[in-house]
């Protein structure tokens, strides 16, 4: 019966252990991730890797342009489901090429990239 329940409790310590690492919220609080507060898209320096501390953060809906970003930068797009971030190679927002969904992010390269807009269903 003792090595049952030890068998048990290991199981569930490794089940824990796995969701919290899962998602990447899971284990912040305040539903940060990798340092992009909740809400908002994040864009992390060229080549951080893992995404740690970003060095822009934004919040409103519409398009926002870039400037100086080259080679491959995180992405993530912290927003609340069903909001959509999408990276665009003009300025304004205009010709999009990828969407990035809520809660997801994509390591890409920038260079290409010259505006990303946030947008709500």
């Amino acid at each position: 019966m003792r090595r049952t329940t030890r068998a048990l409790a290991a199981l569930t310590v490794a089940a824990a252990a796995l969701t919290a690492m899962g998602t990447g919220n899971a284990g912040a609080a305040d539903g940060s991730w990798a340092g992009c507060p909740y809400g908002a898209v994040c864009v992390y320096p060229q080549d951080q890797n893992p995404a740690s501390s970003p060095s822009a953060v934004y919040w409103s809906y519409g398009a926002h342009n870039l400037n100086g970003q080259y080679g491959n930068h995180w992405v993530l797009n912290n927003q609340s489901a069903g909001a959509h971030a999408h990276l665009c190679q003009n300025y304004n927002g205009a010709n999009c090429v990828y969407d990035i969904p809520a809660q997801n992010g994509v390591y890409y390269n920038l260079g290409p990239i010259n505006s990303l807009t946030l947008d709500h269903p």
